[in-house]
């Protein structure tokens, strides 16, 4: 028996990480052509926020979805407690 698949922003995360893996090639591109450390920093800069937000994104799907079903019918003040916790992890 196939189950859904609860993970519905697994194509956003792919798309950062091809966004990343495209500003990667990028950097390296840069460095043989020998670019302005400046330039370099800046498009590392671009790689390590897309890994950092694909990351993020992933990690709020995992808590919207599987932590919602590992739960099930909670109490309302259990409840009450995982949304805080959902929306809490926004912040990250």
């Amino acid at each position: 028996m196939n189950l859904p698949d609860p993970h519905h922003r697994h194509d956003a995360v792919a798309k950062r990480l091809k966004r990343a893996e495209g500003h990667l090639r990028s950097v390296l591109k840069m460095m043989e052509d020998q670019r302005p450390c400046l330039e370099l920093a800046q498009q590392l800069h671009a790689v390590e926020k897309a890994i950092s937000q694909a990351k993020k994104t992933l990690i709020q799907d995992h808590i919207d979805h599987c932590l919602e079903h590992a739960i099930g019918n909670a109490g309302e003040g259990q409840r009450e407690t995982i949304d805080e916790f959902k929306a809490i992890t926004k912040y990250l």
